[in-house]
C-alpha cells in the first residue's frame, strides 16, 4: 500500500506531491554520491496544506513526509519514493521516525514555548533519515510569537529540511508566512470515496457505510467513527434532537447544557486514556518511589504536566463542540435544501421526518438565520468565550 492511499479524493494533489518526492530523492541522492544535483525541481522547503476539514490535510503531508524518508531499494530501479512498506515510510506515517518532528496545539493555541526546541532541531542535518521533516498540524494556532519564530526558520531553513503547515485555509496562517510556502488546496472528498475506503479498508457494510460518509459530509475518520462507534452515533443523535427542543426558553437552556456536557465528557474520556498514562511515564523517567513520592526539585516539571493536560482538556472540549456545531449546520442546511426543493442528496437522511417537519414550519429566511446563529457560536468559540453562554445564545437564537 503507498503512502499516498490515505489521500481521499485528492488525486491532482497526490500527482504534484509525487512528483515533488521524486525530486526530493533525486537531490538527497546527488548529494550522498557527490552527482549533479537536477536544474528544475517541483520541491521546496515549505509546504501549506489547506483545506476544510476532514479534506485530509493532515494526512497529505504525513504521506508527503514519508514519501521523502522512504528507503525502498525499487527507488533504484525506477520506483517511485513513497512504498509504504520501508523503514522510512513506516516509521513516518506512524509518526516515531527521527527525523520527524510533529507539533499540534495542546491548547487553543502554539506558545512560542512549545515551538522553540523544534525551530532550533529545525536548522540541524538529518540524523538518520534523507530529510529534517517539520509537521504542523494546527499552523493556524500559530500566535503573534511562535508565528515568527517559524517564520525566522522558514526564511533560511537548513538544505534538507523541509516545512509542512497545515491550516484550514490561507487566511488563517501569517501573510509573511504563506508567502514562503507553496500551497496545496486540498476539497471535501466525495461521499462515494468515502464510503468505498470504509468498504474495503475497514470491512463496513456498504449500507452503513454510505449513511456514515453522507453524516461524517466528507469527514473521512468522522465517518469511520460514526460507522465503527456506538457512543458517537448516541452523540450525534442527541445534537439532532436539538432543533426540535428549543421550542420554550427551559428547553434551550437545558439543551444547551446538555450540548456542553457531552462535549465535557468527551474531554474526560480522552484524558482518561492519554493523562495517565502521560503522568505515570514522567514519574517514572524522574525516579518516583516506590510509595509516589516525587524526588526533590520535580514538583515544577509535574504542575507544567498538569498546565499542559489542562489545556489539552479544553481544546479537546472545544473540537467536540465544534463537531456538533458541524452536524447542527448540516442538519439546517438539509432543512434549507427541502425548503427550495433542492435536488442535493440529504446529509441527515436518517431523520428526515425531523427535516420535513421544520422545513414545513419555517421559512429559507429563518433556516438562514438559524445557519448564521450556529456559526456565530463557532466564532465566540474561537474568541474564548465559555462554551456555555456561547451554546446558550446559539440555542435562544435558533427559537
Amino acid at each position: 500500500m503507498a503512502v499516498w492511499d490515505d489521500l481521499v479524493g485528492q488525486s491532482q494533489v497526490e500527482e504534484q506531491l509525487a512528483a515533488a518526492a521524486r525530486d526530493a530523492d533525486a537531490f538527497v541522492t546527488a548529494h550522498e554520491t557527490g552527482g549533479p544535483v537536477p536544474e528544475a525541481s517541483k520541491m521546496t522547503h515549505a509546504w501549506l496544506f489547506t483545506g476544510p476539514p476532514g479534506a485530509g490535510r493532515v494526512d497529505a503531508a504525513r504521506a508527503f513526509a514519508a514519501a521523502l524518508q522512504c528507503v525502498s531499494p525499487d527507488r533504484a530501479l525506477g520506483g517511485a519514493p513513497g512504498c509504504g512498506f520501508c523503514t522510512g515510510c513506516h516509521t513516518t506515517l506512524i509518526g516515531t521516525h527521527a527525523d520527524l518532528t510533529t507539533v499540534s496545539a495542546v491548547g487553543t493555541q502554539i506558545l512560542v514555548g512549545d515551538m522553540r526546541d523544534t525551530v532550533r532541531k529545525s536548522f540541524t542535518a538529518p540524523a538518520n533519515g534523507r530529510w529534517q521533516v517539520i509537521l504542523v498540524t494546527d499552523a493556524e494556532r500559530l500566535n503573534e510569537r511562535s508565528g515568527n519564530a517559524v517564520l525566522k526558520a522558514v526564511e533560511e531553513p537548513a538544505p534538507r529540511t523541509v516545512w509542512l503547515l497545515c491550516a484550514p485555509s490561507l487566511d488563517d496562517v501569517l501573510p509573511t508566512i504563506r508567502s514562503r510556502c507553496r500551497h496545496l488546496n486540498l476539497r471535501t472528498p466525495p461521499v462515494e470515496a468515502v464510503a468505498d475506503v470504509l468498504v474495503r479498508r475497514d470491512g463496513i457494510d456498504p449500507g452503513i457505510a454510505m449513511a456514515a460518509a453522507r453524516a461524517g459530509q466528507g469527514h473521512v475518520h468522522r465517518a469511520r467513527r460514526l460507522a465503527t462507534d456506538e457512543r458517537a452515533r448516541a452523540r450525534r443523535a442527541v445534537v439532532l434532537k436539538l432543533p426540535a427542543r428549543v421550542a420554550d426558553i427551559g428547553g434551550c437552556f437545558k439543551a444547551a447544557q446538555e450540548l456542553v456536557d457531552a462535549a465535557a465528557e468527551d474531554a474526560k474520556q480522552v484524558a482518561e486514556e492519554i493523562d495517565t498514562k502521560e503522568t505515570e511515564e514522567l514519574k517514572a523517567a524522574l525516579g518516583a518511589a516506590q510509595g509516589g513520592r516525587m524526588p526533590r526539585g520535580t514538583a515544577g516539571m509535574m504542575k507544567e504536566l498538569e498546565e499542559k493536560q489542562k489545556r489539552r482538556g479544553r481544546r479537546t472540549q472545544l473540537d467536540s463542540l465544534g463537531l456538533a456545531l458541524t452536524d447542527l449546520t448540516g442538519f439546517y442546511r438539509d432543512v434549507l435544501a427541502l425548503q427550495l426543493r433542492s435536488r442535493t442528496p440529504l446529509t441527515n437522511e436518517d431523520v428526515r421526518d425531523s427535516l420535513e417537519a421544520i422545513a414545513r414550519a419555517t421559512t429559507p429566511e429563518l433556516t438562514l438565520r438559524r445557519i448564521e446563529a450556529v456559526l456565530a457560536c463557532r466564532e465566540a468559540l474561537d474568541r474564548n468565550v465559555a462554551p456555555l453562554l456561547a451554546v446558550e445564545a446559539m440555542a435562544m437564537a435558533l427559537r
